[in-house]
């Protein structure tokens, strides 16, 4: 385990495997470097790179120092590329996959860029709370973290009712409370849901955007509008589940994408 210290002084806490070019995992919501889709992922990956995953600041072991800026997570991302050779490739998932194109954005030495589902609206006739950041803010305050897991998985992500009810049954839900205090910070980084048009129009280093068979049209025509703004991204569709594709499918293509295949990597 290994420390980043961001520009605010906040302790950026990351796991470092493998070797070969650094690739920075960027997580989502609920999820750190200890559960969710990386901690899979990253045994595929370590035999070709220097795999970085980390707590973004309020999950698991990373610190959170107030008050909250988008700006803040971008510096975070920041002081581990600088601690871990001043230059990174990035996956991002999900929020994390808006909050790794905000990075390039703001000039962050990213040579390429592999996203998954950024979930940006695309269909008119879905709602979001615009007030989400507040609202989970004050779910937090009041130590509700199980109100506010429900809140962003229903105003949110918009899931079925059924869906958080089932969760609080399984294992899963205590580590997803675990990691509530993030969830304004991935409200926020996604912001409206709306794609910032005039931001990625102008990122012109390469991007692949991938998307699962079984996502819901809503984040498939997510990606498709994604890439259709991007100067130069490749769009990919997995074999895997709703917002989710299997390691071992995923992880080759990553490969692919960033170094060319199996044999330049070694």
């Amino acid at each position: 385990m290994s420390v980043a210290t961001s520009k605010d002084g906040t302790k950026i806490v990351y796991l470092k495997k493998g070797k070969g070019p650094v690739i920075i995992l960027v997580d989502g919501a609920f999820c750190s470097k200890d559960f969710g889709p990386m901690p899979k992922l990253t045994p595929y990956l370590a035999e070709y790179f220097t795999v970085i995953s980390y707590d973004r600041r309020a999950r698991g072991e990373s610190g959170d120092t107030k008050p909250y800026h988008i700006e803040r997570e971008i510096e975070d991302l920041q002081a581990l590329i600088e601690q871990n050779g001043g230059s990174a490739y990035v996956f991002g998932i999900s929020s994390g996959a808006i909050l790794a194109l905000r990075a390039v954005s703001h000039g962050l030495r990213i040579p390429k860029l592999a996203l998954f589902e950024p979930p940006f609206v695309t269909n008119k006739n879905l709602i979001r709370s615009p007030n989400a950041y507040h609202d989970l803010a004050r779910l937090v305050d009041e130590g509700n973290r199980g109100g506010a897991v429900k809140f962003y998985l229903r105003k949110i992500m918009g899931v079925p009712a059924f869906l958080p009810f089932v969760l609080q049954l399984t294992p899963n839900w205590r580590k997803m409370k675990a990691n509530a205090n993030s969830l304004p910070y991935d409200a926020a980084v996604c912001g409206d849901f709306e794609i910032p048009k005039n931001l990625v129009s102008t990122i012109s280093i390469p991007v692949l955007v991938i998307d699962s068979t079984k996502s819901p049209e809503t984040l498939r025509s997510a990606v498709e509008a994604t890439v259709s703004i991007l100067p130069n991204a490749t769009r990919k569709s997995l074999n895997g589940s709703i917002h989710d594709v299997p390691p071992k499918i995923l992880a080759p293509e990553l490969i692919q994408f960033l170094i060319g295949g199996h044999e330049n990597g070694k």
